[in-house]
């Protein structure tokens, strides 16, 4: 279930995180076919509350409004030394009741202060890694990814990773073409992989033409043929190494885990739109049989092909 969203604030509020969580969940999209989130605003208490830009935002809920939460996301604000303990007690109870929290950049130590970090993996923005594991040493704070996914508690880094973690949500309870259309709305990218590096390193366009982007391109569109790093490297006309390394710099990843991570996406795509059967799908994606698919499939997602299929497939597929 993922209907029923708020997001939590505290002063001084961050406002790109919290127009993260209203630009994805706050806007009414049932018009292109999209589900509706019945959305609110939550703060520690209800009134106006400052941000770190010198406005203020006017906060309607109380913690009250978590009471019905499906998923809490909790955004950035200044670190502090404690948290309103009505708050910590209201995101408590959205996970007792079987619901989710996710945090953007520093709004990872409000979860961890809530004891909801504790025994899981979590990450925050790189400037309060080390910050967020000395407050809380029950957790393993990962450092360098985009968002961790220890469900039910889902962290995220700063800015721009807590649009990966929504949407990486979404994906998960809602489908791909559901994240997909969501991302169109907001012209991003449907998917980046919470393993990605946080940083990036993105050299400045070269003059010899060495950008990556046109064989992306072609491996999209290619995704069921055998592609290794050296035939790769052949395409581009670099070196094994020197190809490894400027994938890594350009996508943040490894050319295996990117193929991978899009053949996922591809075969979700396939067994929401299509009947076909998994072994079909499966070569289609380029795993080459169905117990390859199982087996990444699962490892990405936490479900079976069939039963990803039984929650998200159409009428006329189902």
């Amino acid at each position: 279930m993922l209907k029923n969203v708020v997001a939590v604030v505290l002063e001084e509020v961050h406002p790109f995180e919290l127009g993260v969580a209203c630009e994805v969940f706050g806007l009414d999209r049932t018009g292109d076919g999209l589900p509706g989130y019945d959305f609110a605003i939550v703060g520690a208490r209800p009134g106006p509350h400052a941000t770190h830009s010198g406005f203020a935002v006017d906060v309607p809920h109380g913690p009250e409004r978590l009471a019905g939460a499906d998923l809490a996301v909790v955004t950035a604000s200044s670190l502090r030394g404690g948290y309103p303990e009505p708050l910590l007690e209201a995101l408590r109870s959205v996970v007792e009741r079987g619901g989710r929290v996710l945090s953007i950049c520093s709004g990872a130590f409000v979860l961890g202060a809530a004891g909801l970090l504790d025994g899981r993996r979590s990450t925050t923005h790189w400037r309060h890694t080390a910050a967020l594991a000395e407050r809380h040493p029950l957790t393993t704070v990962e450092p360098d990814v985009l968002y961790v996914d220890d469900d039910p508690v889902i962290t995220s880094a700063g800015t721009a990773a807590g649009i990966d973690a929504c949407l990486h949500l979404v994906r998960k309870v809602q489908g791909a073409e559901v994240a997909r259309g969501i991302a169109r709305r907001m012209v991003v990218a449907p998917h980046r992989e919470g393993g990605q590096a946080q940083f990036v390193n993105r050299p400045l366009p070269q003059d010899d033409g060495a950008s990556l982007a046109p064989l992306l391109d072609w491996l999209r569109h290619h995704l069921d043929e055998e592609a290794t790093v050296e035939q790769l490297a052949a395409r581009v006309h670099m070196s094994p190494r020197t190809f490894a390394r400027r994938f890594q710099q350009e996508t943040g990843t490894t050319p295996h885990r990117w193929l991978v991570g899009q053949r996922v996406l591809l075969a979700q795509r396939l067994l929401e739109s299509t009947a076909e059967p998994v072994d079909v799908i499966a070569a289609r994606c380029g795993f080459g049989n169905a117990a390859a698919l199982r087996h990444h499939f699962g490892r990405r997602l936490g479900t079976t092909p069939l039963a990803y299929r039984r929650c998200f497939a159409g009428p006329e597929q189902g």
